[in-house]
């Protein structure tokens, strides 16, 4: 069994880290996903039998880690899902990437979604408008690579991956979008900003992940 690590819960909310390469909730290949888990620790901590609703708003690509929040009750799960309709929601993301980056630029593509490989790709004619913008805290000369914060405006499939790769900065370890390089996929949602559902009281959740590139940077 994974062990959760939960950052805040109440009786609307929970709010967790999901670890690298476990899948927000099942997918085909079975593996034990979020959702699992997250109801597993509520219906033990809470002695809670028979089935546990858990509201999913928001998803996190597997290979990918960080904050992500769940709703406890199917009124959290509508407003909530309302605050990421309406972009109130706030996720910000730290990733590392191949070469140098401008120090801060703006991205806007449009962006389509192949669902028989789950490939996303530039599509300009159909695609979904696609907006991020990310700033460079870091450059390491050595490996040539960059750390950068992301804020994403929009949340499509692969978005971060798919519009760094495009630019000539495929995140490091991104297999599908970069080089085959067989390392972890440097991707993680380090920061996630809302309202809460019920209290309408402005939630903050910050994490950082444990990479040597964020030594000496502020964040």
């Amino acid at each position: 069994m994974n062990k959760l690590e939960v950052l805040y819960e109440d009786n609307h909310i929970i709010v967790v880290v999901k670890p690298f390469n476990i899948p927000t909730q099942e997918d085909s290949s079975k593996d034990i996903d979020m959702l699992t888990i997250i109801k597993d620790y509520i219906k033990e901590k809470y002695n809670k039998p028979g089935n546990v609703y858990l509201g999913l708003v928001h998803r996190l690509d597997r290979p990918a880690s960080g904050v992500m929040v769940f709703a406890r009750t199917s009124k959290a799960a509508s407003r909530l899902s309302d605050e990421v309709r309406n972009r109130t929601i706030k996720k910000t993301y730290l990733a590392i990437a191949h070469g140098k980056t401008k120090d801060k630029e703006k991205l806007v593509d449009y962006i389509s979604k192949d669902n028989k490989t789950n490939n996303s790709y530039i599509d300009k004619k159909s695609g979904k408008e696609s907006i991020l913008t990310y700033t460079r805290l870091k450059y390491d000369e050595k490996e040539d690579l960059s750390l950068i914060k992301v804020d994403l405006e929009t949340g499509r499939h692969h978005q971060i991956r798919l519009q760094m790769s495009n630019i000539g900065h495929p995140l490091y370890g991104d297999q599908r979008y970069g080089t085959q390089d067989k390392k972890q996929l440097a991707l993680y949602a380090y920061k996630l900003e809302f309202t809460h559902p019920v209290t309408k009281e402005q939630m903050t959740f910050k994490k950082l992940p444990e990479w040597k590139i964020l030594e000496g940077v502020d964040l």
